[in-house]
């Protein structure tokens, strides 16, 4: 039985270090099992694909960050809701599923983006 609570522990800060630290190789090093499956289309499939795409997004986008809002975990998946902050004044919302190993190492990872609207048919926000 996977430990849901270090699961998400790990995925938090394997998304805080590639993305807000700007260390996605040492975040490939620390939180990714022996292969690592890419479902976004803007990334190549495996860990040398992720550092690179996540090493150029640091050299063009200095000062993103990402706010983890919401995380959830259940069996071998950990899906975070979270808020993207870009310094070009883009926001966006996000979700992203992580799906782990036995040993609770990241070896999986979908997503969904979306801009936050200026205007919004309702005050309930996207967070």
């Amino acid at each position: 039985m996977p430990d849901l609570e270090q699961n998400k522990k790990n995925v938090i800060a394997f998304y805080e270090m590639m993305f807000n630290a700007c260390e996605p190789r040492k975040a490939i090093t620390a939180f990714v099992g022996d292969d690592y499956i890419q479902h976004n289309p803007h990334v190549a499939n495996g860990k040398i694909g992720f550092i690179e795409y996540f090493e150029k997004m640091s050299a063009e986008y200095p000062g993103k960050r990402v706010e983890v809002k919401r995380a959830f975990a259940e069996g071998d998946h950990v899906i975070l809701h979270c808020h993207q902050i870009w310094p070009d004044g883009l926001e966006y919302a996000g979700i992203d599923i992580f799906r782990l190993d036995e040993n609770g190492k990241v070896v999986e990872h979908w997503d969904v983006l979306q801009e936050l609207p200026e205007t919004s048919a309702h005050e309930n926000g996207m967070f």
